[in-house]
């Protein structure tokens, strides 16, 4: 059974960092790509970022681009979200998610498979 389980979360001041990870269990993350969206109350999914296998494709969105960085650790099966110099609105509850694809999806759609989230809340 493909299980997916975010962690890391938390409430950082705007300028701090956070690592966000993401566990699978019944299957190996190696061979697809990983979708980490994240979801604000009253605001639709926001794919934020993509990692192909073997890191051959990255994708971040442009609000991110130069402060986030994903990368995977086929080791142990855990792929990471370094978010750096957060601000108050990357609030949200992040997800990480695939559709047992090798090709980057920047929406989640219906194929999509993802864990119960980890909230992350950037305040002073």
């Amino acid at each position: 059974q493909v299980q997916l389980v975010e962690s890391g979360g938390g409430l950082v001041q705007p300028g701090g960092s956070l690592r966000l990870s993401c566990a699978a269990s019944g299957f190996t993350l190696d061979g697809y790509a990983i979708l980490w969206f994240r979801q604000a109350p009253g605001k639709e999914r926001e794919g934020v970022t993509c990692i192909t296998p073997s890191d051959v494709g990255v994708y971040y969105i442009d609000s991110v681009t130069g402060r986030f960085t994903v990368s995977r650790d086929d080791v142990k099966n855990t792929v990471y979200l370094q978010m750096n110099s957060l601000k108050p609105e990357d609030t949200a509850a992040y997800y990480c998610a695939t559709d047992l694809s090798t090709l980057c999806s920047r929406v989640v759609t219906p194929y999509h498979r993802w864990g119960q989230g980890t909230q992350v809340t950037v305040s002073s």
